[in-house]
């Protein structure tokens, strides 16, 4: 799937503002604050998502699911370009920044398992 591009608009003062700066894809972040829920089984992340999607925050879900280090609710701290695995990165750095009690998730396999994502910041 080719990349999208971000078009310019003139907004109300005269001043350009790019789609991703009014709601549009997001672009532009180096670093992000990230936490995931890396699960093995397919099934054990179904169990996960079943839980987000029952409202548990984040983190707490993380805590239960995830069998990895970043155990401590998911966090893996603040990550620039080219430091992940390139199929979780892409699926990173395309998320808004939201919040472990109302998280905006996804999901990605790689070679390590099922990962569900969530960004916290961006910079």
């Amino acid at each position: 799937m080719a990349p999208k591009t971000s078009k310019t608009q003139k907004d109300s003062s005269g001043s350009q503002k790019s789609t991703a700066e009014k709601g549009g894809k997001q672009k532009g972040a180096q670093s992000i604050n990230v936490r995931h829920i890396l699960c093995e089984k397919h099934a054990k992340k179904e169990e996960a998502v079943a839980k987000l999607g029952e409202g548990k925050k984040f983190d707490d879900v993380a805590r239960e699911y995830s069998e990895d280090k970043a155990r401590q609710g998911g966090s893996l701290g603040w990550k620039s370009r080219g430091s992940l695995l390139p199929e979780f990165e892409k699926v990173a750095f395309e998320l808004e920044a939201s919040t472990t009690g109302n998280p905006k998730w996804a999901e990605v396999k790689t070679a390590e398992g099922y990962h569900l994502v969530m960004v916290e910041g961006r910079k």
